[in-house]
């Protein structure tokens, strides 16, 4: 599943198509969002059991994902794998949109608890993707830059695609049956990329197979959090992330978790990936 023509599309050839993605086919109907109060509990205790501390409870992190309800989406499909840094370098060199960088002062004014020398491998120089990550996921992309990614590759093929909302999101990677995971309930260090991993980095784009979820989709669980359309609070500016990261574990890499991020933060634990609606009068193309 890992685009190997995607990539080679991107580093050799150049002209990025729609057709070289790999795409997953979500139907329509109803599935199950959220958590049960039982299942809160046990991400809460994957989450205690991985850092040694129970600080993620103590701080209600999932408190708000139940009560679980039945949403009913229609048809759609989304990439089996985020946008690449090889995919995005494309979009760079066409388009002149700026690249993925975040100055130390930039990063320090976020207030986060990760030093900017976590931010350091990652950043892009004089429009350069990081050496040896083109078929990792792009992260250090704001909101706004997913966004101008989709505006553009829609234009190119024709085609409307659009970032997901957190509902499409989690449909994608947990089917219509409330499980925990994209494979299913119980946590599986061995099927994603978390901080359980040790690796302390992203991994190439759908190299853990067995982490599918029933469509198909990848990387659903660890790896980088993703952006999606939904805002977080009102009007505060921030949007719902989904996914957890490498940097996370088991407990926040739930499906059904979720996470804010202000929408014009670059962080180097945040990626996206794109989405087409489907509808009766007009089918994207493969």
């Amino acid at each position: 599943m890992i685009r190997i023509a995607m990539i080679l599309t991107a580093c050799l050839l150049m002209p990025l198509t729609v057709s070289a993605v790999e795409w997953a086919d979500v139907p329509a109907g109803p599935f199950l969002m959220g958590s049960t109060p039982a299942q809160v509990e046990q991400g809460y205790r994957i989450s205690a059991a991985g850092y040694g501390h129970d600080r993620v409870r103590q701080s209600h992190w999932f408190d708000d994902e139940a009560p679980q309800r039945q949403v009913n989406l229609p048809a759609y499909r989304i990439m089996t794998t985020p946008v690449t840094q090889a995919e995005y370098a494309v979009f760079i060199q066409q388009s002149g949109h700026p690249a993925p960088f975040v100055d130390a002062d930039t990063w320090a004014s976020y207030g986060l608890i990760e030093p900017y020398a976590d931010v350091m491998p990652l950043l892009w120089h004089d429009g350069k993707m990081p050496e040896g990550m083109a078929n990792h996921p792009v992260v250090l992309v704001s909101y706004a830059d997913a966004r101008a990614y989709a505006a553009w590759l829609s234009k190119r093929s024709g085609r409307s695609l659009r970032l997901p909302s957190e509902a499409e999101w989690e449909k994608a990677m947990r089917g219509v049956d409330g499980r925990l995971y994209p494979w299913g309930n119980a946590y599986d260090a061995a099927r994603l990329n978390d901080a359980a991993r040790k690796l302390h980095a992203s991994m190439p784009v759908g190299a853990l197979p067995d982490g599918a979820s029933p469509y198909g989709v990848l990387d659903g669980a660890g790896q980088v959090f993703e952006w999606t359309t939904t805002p977080w609070s009102g009007d505060d500016g921030k949007m719902t992330v989904k996914g957890g990261s490498w940097d996370d574990y088991g407990g926040v890499c739930r499906v059904a978790a979720h996470h804010e991020r202000p929408r014009m933060q670059k962080h180097f634990l945040i990626g996206f990936r794109l989405m087409e609606d489907l509808t009766s009068t007009g089918l994207g193309s493969r």
